[in-house]
């Protein structure tokens, strides 16, 4: 296989910090009528940072600190670019598989025969019970 995937900078072996999901910056109002944020946007409270992503098919999300933002953000673009790495290689895997199955000296040539399996299956229901004729 010619080597032309960008190599994985770590090992598979050992945990490293990536992380899926998602980071947002949000400003929000804080509801009291006599704050500014009620009638400007500009006068929001924030930024308040959050990191979502899915859990067994449920969002789940919580807040960070700016200083945790910044390293989350990091982590997702690591995880990013690992998912990318790691798509790459299985696009360059199942190229290999076609290309070994389109070759017709790739499979031995027992396997290939019909009939090739000498384990017989059971059937698959009874057969029905024999009717004896009750004497009249």
């Amino acid at each position: 296989m010619p080597d032309s995937t960008p190599t994985v900078p770590f090992s598979l072996s050992e945990p490293v910090p990536l992380r899926r999901g998602s980071l947002s910056e949000r400003f929000v109002k804080c509801g009291k009528p006599a704050c500014p944020c009620a009638k400007d946007p500009k006068a929001r409270h924030g930024p308040y940072f959050s990191l979502t992503r899915a859990v067994g098919g449920r969002t789940q999300s919580r807040f960070l600190s700016a200083a945790q933002a910044t390293l989350a953000g990091r982590q997702i673009e690591r995880g990013q670019q690992f998912r990318s790495e790691v798509d790459h290689f299985w696009k360059r895997c199942e190229q290999e598989a076609d290309r070994e199955l389109s070759n017709p000296e790739a499979a031995p040539q027992e396997a290939a025969k019909k009939g090739g399996s000498k384990r017989r299956s059971k059937p698959r229901s009874e057969p029905p019970p024999s009717r004896k004729s009750k004497p009249s």
